[in-house]
């Protein structure tokens, strides 16, 4: 008989270290899970409905600027013709493609000289993600190698195969949607591309680019007249 209940003890005691290690690692788990924490929305100018979502000490908007108009009501200068966009050396907006319907998924492309514009693109109490904005982003989420992983939208529905790394841990669900360069719309699906305020020349601005083969949130500085995303930052 005690033989027995020194079993039922033994199994009681190697029973409770299983549950305890097991909640260990659920734990454990949980640590190395970020919680994205999206409970508000931010309306602009044109009607447009953003989402948000703290990362760290910030807070961004989870997608493009959709925006047709400044803050002050005035309208960006819409320019489809390719041989016009190509000498463009004032503001202007696009649709990718021309497509209006683009700017559902992955927002409207602008050129630098719109993000530059005092009249301002963004919503009231936000603003667009200077270079430097960008960088304390990707240093948070551990250097520019690992940080667009996390910053992708995972899966293939939007980016092309293999989206190498996208976790979209963040849920800054960072899309591809390509870019306007001399007038012609390339890389859709592949890249995307996104304007900071930060100019880096008279030629040139700094920008941020993730791409579907790598996990890699690389900063260039590129003409001004290029169209890109844009995302924007709370003040």
């Amino acid at each position: 008989m005690i033989k027995k209940n020194r079993i039922r003890i033994y199994l009681l005691i190697t029973m409770g270290f299983a549950l305890i290690i097991s909640n260990s690692c659920k734990k454990d788990d949980k640590k190395d899970e970020p919680a994205p924490t999206s409970t508000t929305t931010v309306t602009d100018i044109d009607g447009n409905v953003y989402h948000t979502i703290t990362i760290g000490t910030q807070v961004w908007l989870v997608e493009n600027l959709k925006t047709k108009k400044y803050r002050d009501g005035t309208s960006i200068t819409l320019v489809t013709d390719s041989l016009a966009w190509s000498k463009l050396t004032t503001e202007a907006y696009c649709n990718y493609n021309n497509d209006s319907n683009m700017a559902i998924t992955y927002g409207r492309l602008y050129n630098w000289y719109a993000i530059n514009d005092n009249r301002n693109i963004a919503p009231i109490g936000w603003h667009v993600a200077s270079d430097v904005e960008w960088l304390t982003l990707i240093n948070y989420l551990g250097g520019e190698s690992v940080a667009g992983g996390k910053l992708k939208e995972a899966g293939t529905t939007h980016w092309l195969t293999p989206n190498i790394g996208a976790t979209n841990t963040t849920g800054f669900t960072a899309l591809p949607g390509g870019y306007r360069n001399s007038g012609v719309f390339e890389n859709k699906g592949y890249y995307g591309y996104w304007w900071s305020s930060t100019e880096y020349s008279a030629r040139d601005a700094w920008c941020r680019t993730m791409d579907y083969c790598n996990s890699n949130a690389n900063s260039y500085d590129l003409p001004k007249d290029l169209g890109f995303s844009v995302r924007c930052v709370k003040d």
